[in-house]
């Protein structure tokens, strides 16, 4: 009888066990999958994605000039003399 009271908990947690490392290796073969689906090449994803980051690359482009644009009217506020103080009447 004692023998039973310490064999439940151990099958209950070898199911445990078992449960998670079934879920990890699901897990890595998942993601295996997914890296064979992204080095072949698949062909709707891989040209959405080229899409997307020929857009982004266009948004960084003028995003640059407009800084470049800020950066030059700065400095030119910085070298412009101020204008002298008007005369009281």
């Amino acid at each position: 009888m004692n023998g039973l009271f310490v064999l439940v908990p151990v099958m209950l947690m070898g199911v445990a066990v078992t449960g998670i490392i079934s879920s990890v290796i699901l897990k890595l073969q998942r993601m295996k999958l997914e890296e064979a689906k992204l080095r072949s090449g698949d062909g709707e994803e891989t040209a959405a994605l080229a899409h997307q980051v020929a857009v982004l690359q266009g948004e960084m482009a003028e995003l640059q000039e407009r800084v470049e644009f800020a950066e030059r009217m700065l400095a030119q506020a910085r070298e412009r003399p101020e204008l002298p103080p008007e005369p009281r009447a």
